[in-house]
């Protein structure tokens, strides 16, 4: 029996990223045509009004403050969803917004990310050493590999958690934010009833609030992007596209070649490699 569900639990997990595979590339040949709409601070969005919004402290990747803004034309989405959940009991927390190339490049070479990954490849590999190029593949389904496929480089998604308004508890999911296993996927049958309860819950209030959901993560949700525009199975172009964002100007400016990869598969072979070392112990067992 334990193999039976250690089976379906790797089974469920490769085809899911291979889904979500298939999915960038259908994100990548899609149009953009960029608006050039400005950032808005989430912190100013909710300043001085009565919804409750809390945003993640911790420091972004080499102690880059987090960039908490999202496009000018989410901003009123980004409210409304927030306060559906304030009168629902429950206060949203921001984990992440905008991502600039240096954070988006190296998120995923975070030594814990990218040991994460590592440990479900190694599993669904049977301890099979994976390529590089493999690495690659299943990492740009869960941290985008590629500008065009990038929504956060776009300034139009949002990574949530959701916490209780009375208690500050974390409300469950099924697992924290950034899990990196089959239980990821929106629609993760490896979950409680509570929890797929409470991501359904917390998914129609953002649908409601005008984002869609990827489905192959429970906790981000964008608008306006090719994603969205793939999820509807719209021909129209995308109007958020990677931006370089200067921050003290506010200037806003297309990124020079969106389909170019942020990691070379040399810089990858090199994070396998490291991230073989740091196992090894975890692996013998």
């Amino acid at each position: 029996m334990k193999n039976t569900t250690e089976r379906n639990r790797r089974k469920f997990w490769a085809k899911q990223l291979d889904e979500a595979y298939e999915f960038m590339l259908r994100v990548m040949e899609h149009p953009v045509v960029e608006s050039y709409e400005k950032f808005v601070s989430l912190k100013k969005a909710v300043s001085g009004t009565v919804i409750e919004v809390v945003f993640s402290s911790k420091q972004h990747v080499l102690g880059l403050p987090r960039l908490f803004v999202l496009r000018q034309g989410l901003v009123k989405n980004f409210c409304k969803a927030a306060e559906k959940m304030n009168q629902h009991g429950w206060i949203m927390r921001i984990e992440d917004a905008f991502r600039n190339k240096i954070m988006q490049k190296y998120l995923g070479r975070l030594p814990d990310v990218f040991d994460k990954i590592m440990q479900k490849i190694l599993w669904e590999l049977n301890g099979k050493v994976p390529t590089p190029e493999f690495v690659f593949k299943r990492i740009m389904t869960l941290i985008a590999q590629i500008p065009k496929t990038g929504t956060h480089m776009s300034g139009s998604a949002l990574d949530i958690s959701v916490v209780d308004r009375k208690t500050n508890m974390e409300i469950d999911r099924g697992a924290p934010y950034l899990e990196m296993s089959e239980r990821t996927p929106m629609e993760s049958p490896f979950i409680s009833v509570e929890a797929k309860r409470n991501r359904e819950k917390i998914m129609e209030i953002m649908i409601e609030a005008g984002f869609v959901h990827y489905p192959y993560e429970f906790w981000h949700f964008n608008s306006g992007d090719a994603y969205e525009m793939v999820l509807r199975e719209k021909s129209v172009p995308a109007r958020y596209g990677a931006v370089d964002w200067e921050q003290q100007s506010g200037i806003i400016k297309p990124i020079e070649k969106p389909e170019k990869p942020l990691n070379k598969v040399g810089e990858i072979k090199a994070e396998i490699q490291k991230s073989l070392e740091r196992l090894k112990d975890k692996i013998r067992d």
